[in-house]
């Protein structure tokens, strides 16, 4: 039987490469309090280190932000189109209910 593998959330996952890179634990021993394979943190640092410098550049962060407004006026347009296709749908349906309904009552249901 094997264990389940651990997820870390980001926030945790900085403040032990935060812990690190202050220096007053060596990696070791911050591993070893945490429960986690010192490879498994260098791997953490590694990427943090790799990714600080897009933190300073304003021209990425420009980037950034302009495409999670693109990408929130995306999902307000398809809200808005699947409330328009709901509300139609329940039209239609309320719609063939009382045709079929009617049909029913006048009589004029023509099965052979």
């Amino acid at each position: 039987m094997t264990t389940p593998r651990k997820k870390y959330s980001p926030a945790y996952k900085s403040e032990i490469v935060q812990a690190v890179l202050e220096g007053n634990k060596t990696l070791t021993q911050i591993a070893s309090e945490q429960g986690i394979h010192p490879n498994v943190i260098t791997k953490w640092k590694r990427a943090a280190l790799t990714k600080m410098p897009d933190t300073f550049d304003e021209r990425a962060q420009k980037q950034l932000k302009a495409l999670f407004e693109q990408h929130e006026k995306e999902k307000e347009q398809l809200y808005a189109e699947i409330g328009r296709l709901t509300t139609q749908l329940r039209w239609l349906e309320k719609k063939s209910e009382t045709g079929f309904a009617q049909i029913g009552q006048t009589g004029t249901n023509r099965t052979r």
